[in-house]
């Protein structure tokens, strides 16, 4: 290598500029893995995360049958946090209680008739779980609804 005459390389410098690139390299690729972790986080939904940890496919509820209408149950669904409401026009709708943005606990707000997440001000219908309004990107998941003499089952839909 034609060097100009007052630049002198010394043996080891190749071996500097390599591990310097090497540890350049793992540190580029360290900052990427630290970047798209929390986008993953984002787009894996804390509620299905939770569903398919547990196991349980079928909650029954005795004396939930008794609930007067315009009022929710909270309960667990396995580990997670669901709900039971009985709607003023009768129905009985549950579903998850767990906010699809960042998994907090929903709440039932009957004057206004809608699923309410205070961490970050996500609505959902009341109904039928879709996100309305706020952050959340998905829908919460709804289950399925027997209602009996001794109580009411609730199992995945």
């Amino acid at each position: 290598m034609n060097l100009p005459a007052n630049i002198v390389e010394e043996p080891g410098d190749k071996n500097t500029r390599r591990a310097f690139l090497a540890a350049t390299g793992v540190a580029g690729l360290a900052y990427t893995v630290f970047m798209a972790y929390p986008i993953y986080r984002y787009l894996a939904s804390p509620e299905e995360m939770a569903m398919e940890a547990t196991a349980v496919t079928e909650v029954t509820l005795k004396d939930a049958n008794k609930l007067p209408a315009g009022s929710v149950l909270m309960f667990k669904f396995g580990s997670s946090p669901a709900m039971l409401i009985h709607h003023l026009d009768g129905r009985w709708i549950s579903m998850t209680a767990v906010c699809t943005h960042l998994g907090c606990t929903v709440q039932y707000e009957t004057q206004a008739d809608r699923i309410h997440c205070a961490c970050h001000g996500g609505v959902y219908n009341a109904y039928t779980g879709a996100n309305v309004s706020g952050p959340p990107p998905k829908p919460l998941k709804l289950f399925k609804v027997a209602v009996n003499e001794t109580g009411v089952e609730v199992s995945r839909g």
